[in-house]
Parts: C-alpha cells; structure tokens; sequence
C-alpha cells in the first residue's frame, strides 16, 4: 500500500536537511515503525529550496515556493499564513506519488484544503484544534499581559523575530478559521481521546471517527521510576512556552505551599529564565512569583530530561487545554505518580483515583491539595504510579498501534467504514 503524509514537521528527513527540528518527535517514532510497512511518502513545507529525495526507504518531498527568501521575509514582518495558494503544489506531488490514501497530520496546517480536491482517500489526524485552543488561549492569563514581545534592546533582530503571545493568538484565531472551512467536509477523522471524537462530531459531522493512539519516544518505554527518597520534594513538569500551559498556576501552587512550610523544588522543563512565558507571568504575579524553589530547566533532551523525571517525586501536568499531552503520557510510562488537569482529553488518558489524580485547571488550591494527598500518602502514589505504567503501556504499544493503523488505511483504502460516526 502506497501511504502518503503531509506533516507539519520534516519528520526522519531532519536527518538529512539538518533542520534542528525538535517537534513531533511522536511522529517520527511512528515513521520509524511503519515505513516498512507501507510505500510510504512525506510531504513538509521547507524554508529553502530542496529537491526530493529518499532516505531510509521513505520518500520525502519538501514543498517550498519558489521565491523561498521573500516568503521568509514576508513571514517575518507580516506573519503570512499559507491557505489554499499552495493547492497545485499539494496535487503535484499526489500525482507524482499516486497513493492508495493520504494522511494528513493535523488540522493547524492548510493541508486539508486537499479535500474534496482529489478521488484518493484522505484522513486526518487529531493533534490539538485551534478552534477551542483559541477558544481556551486566554483562560490562565489575562489578554492584558500577553503585549510583551521580550524584545532585547542589545539585540534589534528581536524587535522582528520576537512575536508577543497576542500576535500567536492572532495567527491561532486564523488558523482556527481555516480549520473550520476546511475540515467540514473531511469523511474520515483518526482521533484518541473522547474530548477530539466529540469535538470533531461538530465540526467535521459527516466524518467517520478511528482511534488510534501514539508512540512515544523509546527510552520512556524502558525506563522505570522508582521513589528517589529525597530530603525534599522535587515535583516535575514539562510544558511548550505557550499561554495557556499552566505556568502562572505551577507558580501560584509553590507559592501556596511554600506558605505551609512545604519544602519543595518544582523543577520546570521546556521554560528557562530567558522565556517570554517567564517574564509575562512574572509581571502578572508581581511580588507573588516565587522567589526560591522554581527551577526551570529550558529544554531537554530525552535522555536528560528522563534523568531529572527520575529524580522527581511526582509529577504535574497543568495545562488549561490539551489533547493528549505527550509529556504526561510519557511521565504515566516511567510510573510516575501523576497529577493532571481536567484539560481536554487528558481524562481519557488518567482515571482520576485510579492512575493518578485529575483536578481542575487552573485551581492553585486543589492543585496543591493534591500534591499533599500523595506526599503525606506513599502507598497511593506508588499505586497510582504503577496503575498509570500499565495503562500506558498497554496504550502506547508499537505493534498495537501500527496494526490498527494499516487497518484503518485499509479500511479508508478500500471504502469499508466500519467504525462509528458517534
């Protein structure tokens, strides 16, 4: 069977062209499973001119226009955003391909303008949706704050580059925009929580719905937490420099339990002191922003932040909305005890009282009521911590997840929808 993907990411090309592209590292280890498999075929949107090429059995075929330097330009003072003028691109490279279905990951892209453009096949993979993240953006910090640029007055390249979360929240409300236009009409959707199988019976309702999980990054798969026994609790996060992550709320939670006499660190990765996030929330917080015991970490590689997750009591994914946010699956595969927000679909991931705890966001109070409940309680934690390692490693299993996938491309493939519209 002939797959092709169109992806926000290079995906196993960043091999080649040396992007330095660190996201959809899930998508990569899907890639790295399936591509023998299937014929498959990766379509991405380049920064420069590149011709395609095969890579480890998979062909790649980077889309850039051909005036690439003046759209960088235009991207930097103006934050265009591609809509349907890059069709013809799209169907060039399905006529070159010619394909059994098309797999287009992610709705945040202008990829699905494809349908109903072409006879073959097209399915569309639930990331996040801009729809009700832009719905959501403003949840945990006011719009007031969200002006700053951090611009650096030693460095005027900043004052181009720099985009203020405003700005992001514009180009999201765009996006969210496109979305909508462009997916109503999509016949197939692969989603796998309930929060993206319900969102999208609205807003692609003649869509027939898949469940299919993902894979995560492997050393999670083969490395166990255990109880560090530390002197002090270390409580972990992972969170994208994003305006509705939950940062303000990680800050209002130490600061509440520090006013117990809690000692704690609560160790941040993925936000350094130079994040835009961090000087917004301080301005918002003002004298209530911690001034000990946060330690932000920037981001890190798999084998590093692995090391510091292990070295942690527990872990807490604050987020005001999410799908199925890759760090806390990965923190349920290690066994960590976990505290979440009802944000999304991260109740169809953790079971409250079962894997782990599940609050609302953006509650510092409850928040640090349940940090206490598994401090002061061991035996829970580690249970929930052993509960959450089970779920997801049933969940995220390579085999179950591709053979369930080629069935789906088989399914779509061949006009055999057997699963649900509800």
């Amino acid at each position: 069977m002939k797959v092709l993907w169109f992806t926000n990411t290079p995906v196993g090309a960043d091999e080649v062209l040396k992007a330095g592209d660190t996201r959809g590292n899930w998508l990569k280890a899907l890639e790295r499973v399936i591509k023998n498999k299937v014929s498959l075929s990766v379509a991405f949107y380049y920064a420069r001119f590149a011709k395609p090429f095969v890579h480890e059995e998979v062909s790649y075929y980077p889309i850039c226009k051909k005036h690439w330097r003046i759209n960088v330009i235009k991207d930097i003072f103006f934050g265009d955003l591609i809509d349907d003028e890059d069709l013809e691109l799209y169907l060039e490279i399905i006529g070159r391909v010619k394909p059994d279905v098309i797999h287009i990951h992610g709705t945040e892209n202008p990829f699905s303008c494809l349908i109903n453009k072409t006879e073959i096949p097209i399915v569309i993979s639930i990331q996040g949706n801009c729809t009700v993240y832009s719905h959501k953006y403003y949840s945990g910090i006011e719009r007031k704050y969200g002006s700053n640029k951090g611009i650096n007055l030693l460095s005027p390249i900043t004052w181009l580059l720099n985009k203020s979360f405003n700005q992001q929240f514009r180009k999201l409300k765009y996006c969210s925009g496109r979305e909508i236009n462009n997916i109503k009409n999509c016949k197939n959707i692969i989603g796998r929580t309930d929060w993206d199988r319900r969102i999208t019976r609205i807003l692609a309702p003649e869509s027939v719905y898949y469940h299919n999980d993902e894979i995560i990054r492997d050393l999670f798969y083969t490395t166990k937490w255990t109880a560090p026994g530390n002197a002090i609790l270390i409580i972990h996060s992972t969170i994208g420099e994003s305006y509705y992550k939950g940062f303000e709320t990680i800050c209002q939670t130490l600061s509440a339990l520090q006013q117990i006499g809690i000692k704690l660190e609560w160790r941040v990765a993925g936000i350094s002191r130079h994040s835009l996030l961090d000087k917004v929330v301080r301005r918002k917080l003002k004298e209530n922003y911690p001034t000990s015991g946060l330690v932000l970490l920037g981001n890190l590689v798999e084998h590093d932040l692995i090391a510091k997750m292990l070295e942690s009591d527990l872990y807490v994914m604050p987020s005001h909305i999410e799908n199925s946010p890759n760090s806390l699956c990965e923190a349920m595969l290690l066994g960590m005890p976990c505290i979440t927000t009802h944000a999304g679909g991260t109740p169809s991931l953790l079971r409250d009282k079962e894997e782990g705890i599940v609050i609302q966001d953006g509650d510092p109070w409850s928040m640090a009521g349940a940090i206490l409940e598994l401090l002061y309680d061991k035996s829970k934690a580690g249970k929930y911590g052993n509960n959450a390692r089970i779920k997801a490693l049933y969940r995220h299993n390579k085999e179950k997840i591709v053979t369930e996938l080629l069935t789906i491309y088989g399914n779509i493939a061949h006009g055999s929808n057997i699963h649900s519209k509800i």
